[in-house]
């Protein structure tokens, strides 16, 4: 399967895959839709690539006008494969790559909130769920407008149950499943009573 970045300053340019089988590289068609659905609010936020595999995400976020994109990724092919790219696309000037499990990240105080969190972790493991529990139990990762996408098989999905995020949208593309979370205000004060 050929990757490629579908619009902006790297359009056209080819990424490669990682070598192996250990990652599974979005569709352009998926990728399309979702950067359809995000549109122009890209331009100048954060991009969290959780999972980052070929980096082929966060590279079209960078591509389209994302501000940063923090890669991560446990897998040391991977690392090279993201970073490849990075520089092929002449988008590493914009881009961090860390080389550190998902959800030992995550359970650390941020660095920086995101506009944008990309979960694809590996197929039928459960890693997209644990994923959200982990910002669940994390939110300072979270911005007041932070968008949580994940994606996985549609044989994967379970009912999750969040207090800081809530289900705002799903898109289903063949053998893909797009599901939209968005941050949850937190609830106001409640007003102190009144004197007599």
């Amino acid at each position: 399967m050929s990757l490629r970045v579908i619009a902006g300053s790297a359009r056209g340019r080819k990424l490669k895959p990682v070598p192996g089988d250990s990652t599974r590289p979005i569709m352009d068609k998926v990728k399309e839709a979702l950067f359809s659905i995000i549109g122009q609010s890209i331009v100048d936020s954060r991009f969290l690539d959780l999972f980052a595999g070929t980096g082929s995400v966060g590279i079209e976020a960078l591509s389209r006008g994302a501000a940063q994109a923090l890669f991560v990724e446990i897998d040391r092919k991977a690392i090279q494969t993201v970073r490849d790219n990075l520089i092929h696309t002449r988008l590493d000037g914009r881009a961090v790559i860390r080389m550190i499990d998902a959800f030992t990240l995550l359970r650390r105080p941020p660095d920086a909130t995101y506009d944008y969190i990309f979960i694809a972790p590996p197929q039928y493991k459960g890693l997209w769920r644990q994923a959200l529990a982990a910002l669940e139990n994390n939110p300072d990762w979270l911005r007041p407008q932070t968008q949580i996408i994940v994606q996985l098989d549609p044989t994967e999905w379970q009912a999750v149950s969040l207090t800081h995020m809530q289900e705002v949208d799903r898109r289903r593309y063949g053998k893909t499943l797009l599901l939209f979370y968005a941050t949850v205000p937190p609830a106001p004060a409640p007003a102190p009573p009144d004197e007599e």
